[in-house]
């Protein structure tokens, strides 16, 4: 009998990211379940990185298990993500999500948005 692969995710979390989400989690709005990326169009690029909270899980979506809550990626979006690296960066004058995204071929200059 042949053993059950296990996938690995479409994304890696770094150790910030997945406090940033905990700490997301522990003052989420009533009724979150999780915290969500998606890649809307918009921008000069035509892709942007959207990070919200969900409500409703989608069947589509992955789900990554984080020590502080359950992270999401929109179904939809996982090819333009495999193999990124989500980290969460703060300094003195800003402070967000960051995306090493393998599958960017290009970005606009402000970085805040990409193509594929």
């Amino acid at each position: 009998m042949a053993a059950t692969r296990i996938r690995p995710a479409a994304i890696t979390l770094t150790q910030a990211a997945e406090q940033r989400i905990a700490d997301l989690m522990a003052r989420a709005p009533n009724g979150a379940i999780g915290v969500k990326l998606s890649t809307p169009r918009r921008g000069c690029s035509g892709l942007a990185y959207s990070v919200d909270y969900v409500s409703e899980a989608n069947g589509f979506d992955e789900r990554i298990e984080t020590p502080g809550g359950t992270f999401f990626v929109d179904g939809g979006s996982i090819l333009y993500l495999i193999g990124s690296v989500m980290d969460w960066r703060e300094d003195d004058f800003a402070a967000g999500f960051t995306f090493e995204n393998p599958n960017a071929k290009g970005a606009c200059g402000c970085g805040e948005s990409f193509t594929v």
